[in-house]
């Protein structure tokens, strides 16, 4: 081994050096597994390689995981993200002190193949957690006998995972899975047999969830039609809509790639990869003759009407290039009934509708109907592209203009007519907007800045949008706000730590309070192998089949768990601008107290063992609301969670409604007897974009009244001593203001086990 490593130049020596291993095998692949690792990977990206092998090297599970690793990962890292190398590490590690370490050889083995179908980091992850769901749910149980035998099916499973892959999107996968785990968990050779593909349950399972054509398998054939036709070209990323339960996202497409669905059904008579091609073309054309447009003033409603008019607008240049393309995008188009506009006299809005009819009468000549309107702007819309010269921003005077002619107030109401209004292949239009809002130069770079920068945190992920209630109007402004959602960024945990050390006092007598909170009821769970106390039942019929030759039931004791207390817990923080400034009477700012305060309720939460999350949140216009994750509702209470709480930062406004709408959307879902959402805040709503002090106080109102319908009981701690004036008007009586800031470190828990007790 040692003249092996003489004959390697320096730089491949000093590798091997760091990766420190002594195995045989694995100094004779290393030069070559190092040369193909160099081609795919940066400097950096090198580094983690070498630096993740070590770890898996010295793991002590012999030299074939390394081995694996050493050939594998190069080639995902390529695919889905040199970060990938990390997660392929941190799972192998898990999976090595598991039960099931066998499986760890084949999902490496398998990564690069498995990773190839996926495209992205995203889906890859995805993937990750539901190998990690069956190795925790399989292991151990046996004819229903606790056991510690390890899942004789996942080995199988990740053998076959890239042939599986390539038949199924990853929420089939899912679904069969799912069958296997419920049928054959309890019978280790016929669950052998399903995740082989060797059962024919297997193959027919697999054929039900078959549904639909593929992106992974049409993904040459996709590039090859964009590019013949449209003289385009760009990644095709899949994303799953299965998996997003906030938003069913649309195509779309951004300077990194073409997003699309990964898998496609047939529709109305229309294969799936007609689907994708319509979607294409569709996308090819916006990309080909649409121009950007500042839209700060336009209203959701005068924006919609611009998507309406720009994409038919696209629609008729690429029908006018390739005629034999209407057929098909007429057969996806939605024929809308003319007939339900008259819905609008119920009370209903029916502004989609009409825009629905405008896109199909321009679409297709021999589409019957009588709106006076529409036919005037589809005449409009045909003369303006006769001119052969239109353009976007031509196309949206129209469209402005047939808004303002067709609106009513009833396209205010909270009730929407959405039927067989949505084009399914067009995309969201993201591409077409630029938002600047009212502000001098620097200040729109740091604005333009702030939400690249977000939407990196997001992986292109659009926002999700919410009604915004209008108290002049007494409806909803659908789709008014746009909020922006994302981990927070991280810093250094250390820094609550002092802070919990500084309350060292308070935590010892909070925490004799917290032992009263603590659910006293005992259950008793029987037929444990390891238990806190025999259980004689057993024991004895144990013993009697023990002298009668037969085999005894292991399960000879007992244990209990708690129960009765069943609480799930949102905290919402705002962290507007005004936190920086120095609380009252005392050296810190109002920002530093709440990190205290914050830090000892989340401490608090964790000793009952509530289901608890925190977020925060501010917005700079209702296009721009941040909301941030500071803490899960199945994270631990640990550095992850206190290095967000420790870099939390103050800015913008308070969009209040907006934020406890998307807090809500997350708490409504956790399955609690009791669901409580505390806000933290220290002044009244209020946003750069609204100058009607009250219209914000009475969306939050409603917001709370929303909530309330859906079992959240919404209560304020508001650090306002003039709060007095707005906070009744939004909560009612459920607030406590504290006129001392610097008592908030007392007070918020303590009010947290008086809510709560």
């Amino acid at each position: 081994m040692t003249d092996a490593v003489l004959e390697r130049d320096e730089e491949t020596a000093l590798y091997w050096e760091k990766l420190g291993c002594r195995f045989a095998q694995v100094n004779a692949v290393f030069d070559e597994c190092l040369r193909e690792a160099k081609q795919l990977l940066s400097k950096a990206g090198l580094e983690a390689y070498i630096e993740n092998a070590r770890i898996i090297g010295k793991m002590g599970r012999g030299a074939e995981p390394l081995l694996v690793y050493l050939e594998e990962a190069p080639g995902v890292a390529a695919v889905v993200g040199e970060y990938t190398l990390i997660e392929l590490r941190e799972f192998a590690e898990y999976m090595s002190t598991h039960t099931n370490f066998k499986a760890m050889v084949p999902f490496l083995q398998t990564s690069g193949a498995v990773a190839r179908r996926l495209q992205t980091s995203k889906l890859f992850k995805k993937y990750i957690a539901l190998v990690r769901d069956m190795l925790d749910r399989t292991s151990g149980s046996v004819h229903g006998h606790h056991t510690t035998f390890p899942s004789p099916g996942l080995p199988e499973l990740l053998k076959q995972a890239p042939r599986l892959l390539g038949a199924l999107s990853l929420q089939g996968l899912h679904n069969w899975i799912e069958y296997g785990i419920k049928y054959y968990n309890d019978h280790p050779e016929r669950q052998v047999e399903y995740f082989s593909l060797e059962s024919a349950d297997a193959i027919a399972v697999m054929q039900r969830e078959r549904q639909g054509t593929l992106l992974v398998d049409n993904e040459r054939k996709l590039d090859t039609y964009i590019r013949a036709l449209w003289d385009d070209s760009d990644y095709l990323i899949p994303y799953s809509e299965a998996f997003d339960d906030l938003r069913k996202p649309m195509p779309y497409f951004t300077d990194d790639g073409i997003r699309l669905p990964d898998a496609y059904d047939d529709l109305e008579g229309v294969p799936g990869i007609d689907r994708y091609r319509a979607a294409l073309a569709h996308m090819a054309a916006h990309r080909r003759w649409s121009q950007k447009m500042i839209v700060d003033n336009w209203s959701p409603f005068q924006r919609a009407s611009v998507e309406i008019f720009e994409d038919s607008r696209v629609d008729h240049l690429a029908c006018q290039k390739y005629p034999g393309l209407r057929k098909l995008l007429l057969a996806l188009h939605p024929i809308p009934k003319e007939e339900d506009l008259q819905l609008e006299e119920q009370g209903i809005s029916v502004f989609r509708l009409r825009l629905a009819l405008l896109s199909r009468a321009i679409l297709d000549p021999d589409f019957q109907y009588q709106n006076e309107h529409i036919r005037e702007f589809v005449q409009r819309f045909h003369e303006l592209m006769a001119s052969g010269a239109s353009t976007s921003a031509e196309m949206a005077s129209v469209a402005l203009a047939f808004i303002a002619r067709t609106r009513g107030q009833r396209d205010l109401s909270a009730q929407m007519y959405f039927e067989n209004t949505e084009v399914s292949y067009r995309d969201d239009n993201r591409h077409l907007w630029i938002y600047i809002e009212e502000s001098d130069e620097d200040e729109m770079f740091e604005h333009l800045d702030r939400r690249q920068t977000a939407e990196e945190e997001l992986n292109g992920l659009p926002p999700r949008h919410y009604d915004e209630w209008d108290y002049n109007a007494q409806s909803y402004r659908p789709d008014w706000v746009s909020v922006y959602e994302a981990l927070h960024p991280r810093g250094n945990p250390g820094k609550i730590d002092d802070l919990l050390l500084k309350h060292n006092k308070l935590a010892k007598r909070l925490k004799a309070m917290l032992e009263l909170l603590k659910p006293q009821d005992k259950v008793r769970i029987r037929y444990q192998e390891e238990g806190s106390e025999l259980d004689l039942d057993v024991a004895i019929r144990s013993l009697i089949d023990y002298k009668s030759g037969s085999s005894p039931d292991p399960r000879i004791n007992m244990s209990h768990r708690t129960d009765g207390r069943s609480f799930a817990v949102t905290l919402l923080v705002d962290l507007s601008q005004s936190l920086s400034e120095k609380a009252a009477g005392s050296q810190q700012t109002i920002l530093e107290l709440s990190q205290e305060a914050v830090s000892l309720l989340a401490w608090s939460v964790q000793q009952v063992g509530d289901s608890f999350a925190i977020g925060g949140f501010h917005s700079n216009t209702r296009h721009d609301v941040r909301y941030y994750h500071l803490k899960g509702f199945k994270e631990t209470w640990g550095d992850e969670v206190k290095s967000r709480l420790a870099e939390m930062q103050a800015g913008y406004s308070t969009r209040m409604g907006a934020a406890m709408r998307h807090a809500g959307h997350y708490l409504k879902t956790q399955q609690a007897d009791k669901k409580l959402m505390l806000i933290l805040t220290d002044g009244e709503p209020a946003d750069i974009d609204v100058h009607d002090p009250q219209l914000l106080i009475a969306d939050a109102r409603q917001a709370v009244k929303e909530l309330d319908r859906d079992g959240i009981y919404t209560y304020c701690i508001n650090l306002d001593p003039k709060a007095d004036e707005y906070v009744s008007d939004i909560f009612g009586k459920q607030y406590t203001i504290v006129d001392n800031v610097s008592q908030l470190p007392v007070k918020l828990p303590e009010l947290f086990i008086a809510l709560t007790k």
